[in-house]
């Protein structure tokens, strides 16, 4: 049998269908071949009653009787084998039929599985861009307060310059300096994070892809 044959339900049933009527055609064959073989040896042993002695008609009667005996026991040997076969390819069969339906059910199986892990890598690789988006506008914000930073730097030191007796203003404006250096600082912690975050969510989306690959194949 070949794997597509074991694999077609509709087939395996056309085979087994095909050997029963074999099996009947091949018993029919041999009970015509023999009812041949026994009407013909009833028409000599007709034939010799009208030559033949009282002792020769006892000899071909028991011949008769003895190929008579065997021909029935090589028939029904034969039928035994016959069916023997049979009921081994019909084990065969529903073997070959209980393994394709585990078959079935095991790729159904990881048919699932493969939609779950594609499911997963789409929801990470929305997440992954989600992230970088936000990553991006912290970057933007993070340069933002650089270049403010920059100023009020430029800014404090030109009126440092301009006045030695204005220091409330110096106190309030190195307060302000020191407040937007440590928001500064604090964003670039989060920042620090957010990358973290994002490099750990690649490498899952990476397992995840290495998974589909497996799958698939």
């Amino acid at each position: 049998l070949s794997v597509t044959s074991v694999e077609d339900p509709v087939l395996m049933s056309k085979i087994r269908q095909n050997l029963r009527e074999k099996h009947a055609r091949h018993i029919a064959d041999l009970r015509a071949y023999y009812d041949s073989e026994i009407q013909s040896l009833k028409q000599q042993l007709e034939a010799s009653h009208k030559t033949a002695s009282s002792e020769d008609l006892k000899k071909i009667n028991q011949n008769l009787a003895d190929r008579y005996y065997f021909c029935n026991l090589y028939v029904l040997n034969r039928c035994d084998q016959l069916d023997a076969a049979l009921n081994e390819a019909s084990a065969r069969i529903k073997a070959l039929e209980n393994k394709n339906n585990m078959l079935e059910k095991q790729v159904a199986d990881w048919r699932e599985r493969f939609y779950a892990v594609s499911n997963t890598s789409k929801v990470l690789q929305e997440r992954i861009e989600e992230m970088r988006t936000n990553n991006k506008e912290k970057d933007n914000t993070i340069s933002r307060l650089k270049s403010r930073l920059k100023d009020l730097e430029e800014a404090f030191e030109k009126a440092y310059k301009l006045s030695d007796n204005k220091n409330t203003r110096l106190k309030e404006e190195n307060k302000m300096f020191q407040n937007l250096l440590g928001e500064y600082e604090s964003l670039g912690k989060e920042h620090e994070r957010v990358k973290d975050t994002l490099n750990t969510t690649e490498n899952k989306l990476l397992d995840a892809n290495t998974q589909i690959s497996d799958l698939k194949r």
